[in-house]
């Protein structure tokens, strides 16, 4: 197996001045930009996932894919 295994690639546009401020921190922290993007990423997730309003919006999309399966 690859070592990109599990992995699915994405492709985003940032402006002119966030990819300069991502490759600034990613100088400064002495880390792969891909690693950066991967940590903010989880971080953002995390702190979403734990708002009540996300959860709510959870419930809505399990609650009519159940629908969906019940016909």
């Amino acid at each position: 197996m690859s070592a990109m295994s599990g992995q699915k690639a994405m492709t985003i546009r940032l402006s002119a001045e966030q990819a300069d401020q991502l490759e600034t921190v990613a100088s400064v922290e002495n880390q792969p930009v891909s690693d950066v993007i991967r940590a903010a990423i989880a971080s953002h997730i995390e702190q979403v996932s734990q708002e009540e309003k996300f959860q709510e919006g959870l419930r809505d999309r399990i609650e009519r894919a159940q629908g969906l399966l019940r016909g």
